[in-house]
């Protein structure tokens, strides 16, 4: 059973206001709604477990009535932290799942074809992490807006979502995390400390997350 964990449960500070990106309008739907969507299309997803904000159980689940979720098994609550969410969704989530992608709820252009792309490398391989190529020229700055060096691009990646992995290892990456106490920004992060090789799928297609409000026209745009 593959179940896909959708988190939408962080501050959005950078939209101001207060406001929870992943209810804000993004042409005729929520920008959660476009994620939601995508997942409930793919065929290669069993179960959809969704994380939300406190005070926004009601609201998501009022959403996913109104846009036909059917693969969804439970909203749960996220905690103060991205990892903090996302084990609440694993702890939500049906015992017999073999496979779990995480994705960005505030990332409403990821569609059924990446979603299943890295569920296949993830039953392949163990791990199946949309990524994509850097293209800008990337300068280090020790202080004083001075560039220190300019860094080799062709060696990194910008790591996006779904991250996809075999469902006992990334069990295992947050079992090892709480017990040392550790954090981590994706859970990519958490699996590479756990010791496991991580493997990336490219993806050249526009998937950046919404972070401000200048990207919600472009998002917009894009979704046209």
């Amino acid at each position: 059973m593959v179940t896909a964990i959708i988190v939408a449960a962080g501050k959005s500070e950078r939209m101001g206001s207060g406001m929870d990106k992943a209810f804000l309008s993004l042409g005729p739907r929520p920008v959660l709604a476009y994620s939601i969507m995508a997942f409930e299309a793919c065929h290669a997803i069993d179960r959809i477990v969704l994380v939300v904000r406190k005070g926004q159980l009601d609201a998501a689940k009022s959403m996913c009535r109104i846009y036909g979720i059917s693969k969804l098994t439970a909203i749960v609550q996220g905690g103060s932290r991205r990892q903090d969410s996302v084990k609440n969704g694993l702890e939500a989530m049906d015992p017999d799942t073999t496979v779990v992608a995480v994705h960005d709820g505030a990332r409403p252009l990821v569609t059924p074809e990446l979603i299943e792309e890295t569920v296949k490398s993830a039953q392949r391989y163990g791990s199946g992490v949309a990524a994509c190529r850097m293209i800008d020229t990337v300068k280090h700055v020790e202080k004083s807006l001075t560039v220190d060096h300019t860094i080799d691009r062709s060696k990194l990646w910008l790591a996006q979502t779904p991250q996809t992995f075999k469902a006992s290892i990334l069990r295992k990456a947050f079992e090892k995390l709480a017990e040392d106490g550790g954090t981590c920004t994706d859970e990519s992060s958490a699996v590479e400390a756990l010791g496991e090789p991580v493997k990336l799928v490219e993806w050249t297609r526009p998937n950046f997350k919404i972070t401000t409000p200048a990207d919600l026209p472009v998002a917009a745009a894009l979704l046209r």
